[in-house]
């Protein structure tokens, strides 16, 4: 089913809400709005395959603007709102945008980008307009609520996020399905238990792959999906009771912020009817998993995979209880542990994650080599994101780090993520980064640099201690050789850490290149 059938079987069960304001979208509206900009689209002479593009806070228009291009056979693409007009425009004109839907929110960014994507010719902005801008209220309510003749499927065309270089946009052929005949999600709608009574918690950005494939998939359920304007951790708890939330999805800093509240705050809630607290996007520490599972008990989910879709990984609380660490083992795809030259390693070993397909599952848009940088060096259905990571002799695979971020010391590899972990659960820290800095006689040094928890005042004595607690936890050579604070550390609300702007500081102030 799609939301035209729940449209007519149930119209008036909420589609989306917004857990802010108790706003709510019905299933009879999302598909009579998807429908009429459907429309628009087509008046405005897209075509299947071609693309569209999302500058948008969580904003309550922005699910019937991806069912309207998945319900057109068009590509659409997601922004992140926090992004420049230089950075927005760059993938637009990349991602070949022939329409972008944006808000009065991100008013004044958009007010520049007309004359920086001179290839988008349907702007719409939604809430009011500024000068460049197409009412996106006046323009779809001539359109009719009645679907195209033909509703091809179309995909989403997301962009990596960037962290560690310019973003990439990921693109997967069209397939020759119509909306109605989608069965891509099946399997994981299974897997979790996804029905039209599930009550989603998003309380993410839904520009990011994870939050608004999830909510697309809840919504084909028949579902409902309550969203967070933004992360708050104590919010989300009353959201949970106040509407019944049955599934949510989340980040590891999200878990951190919610264990760091006071029990007294935290406690009181009412979360008897969450059933599935599923998590991703970035490793989690171990300790803060193994507090989650005592407080919520075993309804947490953990998968691994990245929006490159090369494989999927899974693993349910009880099987983590007895592989501490582990992201589980593969559900989609053959999971391969390689060496830089693409040997495969012993079980045990650390290397390059790879998963193997029947075929290359996607490209990098306009960039044949990083698209080639992705695949084994003998094996083409072989894809990496470049993480690194072990598996046990059971196929259960352990992650260590991103290719990128691994200190190399004196020849000695260090994975700043086991040293993450450790500092994160201290109670004076609210964030951390760890990362490699220049020293001349052994290449790199440990840095960390700190975010400190609430009102605690970054001090040498601070550092002192905090070293101090980490050495007694890992391996000396791995314990930073120094400590710097910082009041905020550059976070995306997606939960990844933009950990090479960081890098990059040290790096220039030795006069070096960042190696990364």
């Amino acid at each position: 089913m799609y939301i035209a059938d729940h449209a007519a079987d149930r119209p008036d069960r909420p589609a989306l809400i917004n857990g802010a304001t108790g706003e709510i979208l019905t299933y009879r509206d999302l598909n009579e709005r998807s429908n009429r900009l459907a429309n628009l689209f087509h008046s405005h002479g897209l075509r299947r395959g071609d693309h569209i593009a999302l500058f948008l806070e969580n904003n309550m228009r922005f699910m019937e603007i991806c069912w309207a291009a998945l319900r057109s056979g068009l590509y659409y693409t997601t922004i992140n709102r926090y992004l420049t007009a230089e950075e927005a425009a760059y993938i637009v004109n990349d991602c070949g945008a022939k329409a972008l839907v944006t808000s009065l929110a991100r008013g004044e960014v958009a007010a520049a980008l007309p004359p920086l994507m001179p290839g988008c010719a349907l702007r719409l902005m939604v809430d009011g307009v500024v000068p460049g801008w197409e009412s996106y209220e006046d323009a779809v309510a001539p359109q009719p609520a009645t679907p195209l003749d033909t509703e091809w499927l179309g995909d989403a065309m997301l962009y990596s996020s960037g962290t560690t270089g310019r973003p990439k946009g990921i693109k997967r052929p069209l397939r020759d399905l119509t909306v109605a005949e989608e069965p891509n999600w099946q399997s994981t709608m299974r897997h979790y238990g996804f029905d039209s009574d599930t009550v989603y918690l998003s309380p993410a950005p839904l520009y990011h792959a994870a939050p608004i494939t999830y909510s697309l998939m809840v919504q084909r359920a028949g579902g409902t999906v309550v969203v967070m304007p933004r992360f708050d951790a104590l919010e989300s708890l009353r959201l949970i009771e106040r509407y019944g939330v049955t599934h949510s999805q989340w980040v590891p800093t999200m878990f951190v912020r919610m264990l760091k509240l006071p029990k007294a705050e935290r406690e009181p809630f009412d979360l008897s009817s969450h059933r599935i607290a599923i998590h991703a996007a970035a490793p989690c520490p171990a300790e803060v998993k193994r507090q989650m599972i005592e407080w919520w008990g075993p309804i947490i989910h953990e998968y691994y995979g990245a929006t490159e879709g090369i494989g999927r990984t899974q693993i349910s609380t009880p099987e983590w209880l007895a592989r501490p660490g582990s992201v589980g083992k593969a559900a989609i795809g053959i999971l391969h542990i390689c060496d830089e030259t693409g040997v495969e390693m012993p079980i045990g070993e650390c290397g390059l994650i790879y998963f193997e397909r029947d075929a290359m599952p996607f490209a990098y848009h306009n960039d044949t080599e990083k698209t080639r940088g992705a695949q084994h060096p003998i094996h083409l259905n072989w894809a990496t994101t470049g993480d690194i990571g072990y598996l046990d002799a059971d196929g259960y695979l352990f992650l260590t780090d991103r290719k990128a971020f691994m200190i190399i010391s004196g020849g000695v590899n260090i994975y700043p993520r086991e040293i993450e972990d450790v500092f994160v659960i201290h109670p004076k820290v609210r964030d951390v980064a760890v990362f490699g800095v220049p020293n001349e006689e052994m290449g790199e040094e440990v840095k960390a640099v700190i975010e400190p928890a609430g009102d605690v005042e970054p001090s040498p004595a601070l550092a002192a201690e905090l070293l101090t607690f980490v050495a007694g936890k890992i391996a000396r050579y791995m314990v930073p050789k120094s400590v710097d604070f910082v009041d905020e550390l550059p976070r995306l609300p997606t939960g990844k850490l933009y950990k090479q702007a960081l890098r990059d500081r040290y790096w220039a102030n030795a006069g070096r290149p960042n190696p990364v």
